[in-house]
């Protein structure tokens, strides 16, 4: 029979769209509930440990905390609102009862709102919704109530969870209030709201136990740690247990060797902890996500959680360029192959396969993000490797029908754009579903074929001037579409191995856009920029100037040099054509052709034409 365990406990998670305040929001309830000292200097966005986490504001993986109020303990956990990592969104709501759904008192209801509130509503969590950023310029919290309360009858919410409490705040400020017209200088009534609506875990302390691993997190001193809830009965320190259930289900007994709860920040080492509590377990040998950690008289795992399929593949391979091996540690095959396969262990949406080849693996993903944060990892790692460009997943229904992966795709953009996003979406084959006219520009609404928004980030950035803000979900699998036409433009690619000249340079730059500056490394076929036709083109970046005795006054200053265009990983992910690769170095992110040669490259495509 379930009972209530502790009735001062309360589970909840922090879910919104990516940039709403969730991380801040977390910052305030930590610093508000006593977990720093008065005289600690604390960073803003403490929860965001990873530098590539602070660097693009966004959170990756989710993160644990507990803090105390009045006589509660809150255990929280601060998810991802980007969609490519549902896979982690899905599994954290499995440890909680409730969450606080952060939407933007200016931007409303977006994507990832929907993408992770329905996770939420269909695993039955009740909601706290907190209207954040009500000091915005522009704000307008009654109307974000009203859509917010749309998205929940259009996903299909309860009638007991249709009537949601409604929190202001400015988490920034740390100030908050339930009417918009008395807002404290505080967050209680958020803590208020989390202790009044949402339920102290319901379940038994004295069954049989059962813990469901969700996370798996890392430590340098006690190796892997299992976070995880105990559904049931008490969990204690040395104690024998069954793991069980998960992908494999396979059953093996292990020793809970360690046991902690958060408090703030830290993991606290603890003797035993009842149900309902969120833990971690360190010391059990070979424990994986989705796993139960079973009384062993009584084997019951617990469902394992569909994980969201991955859309996108890439081939991660061995480096070949000339410059391979002198700017990173790991480069053998070896080194690759031990990284990745370690990485899907913690990583559930992701997928690893061995290729023909022992240099190459094919790496699958929920999306260029997922993808492109692997590699910007692995490089800070020390690595070094290149990938290809990223490929859709295809699949074929039980008929035979080519299906592909579709997204949903949400553009905001001033009136002026809108004809011009458009007329470049409808040529990528998407279908607009709907265009809201606001205040400060159009939304529009699409389904568009997930191949169809390689590329179009920067595309889009262009023909807005920068005004246009776009976001995107998974929507589902559909019949494909149609081909696409691929980029318009060819690449620059270098001539020779050497060093970059002003007077190469210039003389090139009149064929299209270039990545590099003087004095750069290059070699032959690397792409030293793009094109301003549709074709590939060889320039002489290294050429020198001949010197003679004659020499005119002034003639060398008279160069002038379009600054290069500098390319993020993912502009270069999105710019490589089927036959170009990415090496990716601790110190450099070079684009190339396959086959660097001219020669060689001329005679494959010869044989091609020739063949078709």
């Amino acid at each position: 029979m379930e009972t209530k365990c502790n009735p001062n406990l309360r589970n909840i998670a922090i879910i919104a769209h990516v940039d709403h305040g969730k991380t801040t929001l977390v910052d305030q309830l930590l610093r508000q509930s006593g977990v720093f000292n008065s005289h600690e200097q604390v960073q803003e966005r403490v929860m965001d440990s990873g530098d590539i986490e602070r660097e693009r504001g966004i959170t990756i993986l989710s993160k644990n905390t507990a803090v105390n109020y009045k006589n509660y303990r809150i255990n929280i956990v601060d998810t991802p609102g980007h969609a490519d990592f549902g896979g982690e969104v899905e599994r954290i709501l499995q440890m909680v009862d409730g969450v606080l759904l952060l939407v933007d008192a200016f931007e409303g209801c977006m994507p990832q709102t929907r993408f992770v509130l329905r996770k939420a509503l269909e695993l039955g969590k009740i909601p706290v919704v907190v209207i954040n950023k009500v000091d915005r310029p522009g704000a307008r919290p009654y109307e974000v109530v009203d859509e917010t309360l749309e998205l929940f009858m259009d996903l299909g919410a309860t009638a007991e969870q249709l009537d949601f409490p409604v929190v202001y705040a400015s988490a920034r400020d740390g100030s908050s209030g339930t009417d918009i017209d008395k807002i404290q200088p505080n967050m209680e009534a958020v803590f208020q709201a989390i202790v009044n609506y949402v339920p102290a875990p319901a379940c038994d302390a004295t069954a049989p136990l059962q813990i469901l691993f969700s996370t798996i997190d890392y430590d340098d001193y006690v190796g892997r740690i299992g976070v995880g809830r105990i559904v049931r009965g008490t969990a204690s320190r040395n104690q024998i247990v069954a793991l069980c259930g998960g992908e494999s289900n396979q059953r093996h007994d292990v020793k809970l060797t360690r046991l902690y709860r958060f408090e703030g920040l830290k993991r606290v080492e603890i003797e035993s902890a009842e149900a309902g509590e969120i833990v971690a377990v360190a010391g059990v040998t070979g424990l994986t996500i989705g796993e139960t950690a079973c009384d062993p008289e009584h084997i019951e795992p617990l469902p394992f959680v569909h994980i969201d399929e991955p859309t996108v593949a890439m081939l991660f391979m061995v480096n070949d360029s000339p410059f391979a091996g002198q700017e990173g540690k790991y480069v053998t095959s070896r080194n690759l192959r031990d990284r990745l396969f370690k990485e899907v262990e913690t990583n559930v949406s992701m997928r690893v396969e061995e290729t023909d080849s022992t240099d190459m693996f094919k790496v699958s993903g929920r999306g260029e993000l997922h993808l492109s944060i692997l590699i910007e990892t692995m490089r800070r790692q020390d690595f070094e490797f290149a990938v290809s460009s990223p490929k859709v997943i295809m699949k074929r229904d039980e008929y035979g029908t080519l299906l592909e992966p579709i997204e949903e795709l949400t553009v905001d953009v001033p009136q002026e754009y809108v004809g011009a996003v458009m007329e470049k979406l409808g040529s990528r084959k998407a279908e607009l579903v709907n265009m809201v006219a606001e205040d400060a520009g159009t939304r529009l609404m699409f389904t568009i074929p997930a191949r169809g928004l390689m590329g179009y980030r920067s595309e889009l950035l262009t023909d807005t001037r920068g005004n246009g803000v776009m976001s995107h979900i998974f929507h589902g699998y559909e019949p494909y579409r149609g081909d696409i036409e691929k980029r318009e433009r060819g690449s620059l690619v270098c001539h020779e191995t050497g060093d970059t000249s002003g007077y190469g340079l210039f003389n090139s730059q009149d064929r299209g856009k270039l990545f590099v500056g003087p004095g750069v490394p290059v070699y032959e076929g690397q792409i030293v920029g793009e094109c301003s036709r549709d074709e590939d083109i060889v320039v002489n970046v290294c050429k020198k100037k001949h010197v003679t005795n004659m020499r005119a006054s002034g003639s060398d200053e008279a160069l002038r040099l379009t600054p290069p265009v500098p390319m993020s990983l993912e502009q270069c992910m999105e710019f490589i054509a089927d036959d170009e690769l990415v090496e990716v170095t601790p110190k450099n992110i070079r684009m190339r052709k396959k086959i660097r040669n001219k020669e060689m490259r001329m005679k494959l495509s010869g044989r091609k034409q020739v063949e078709s």
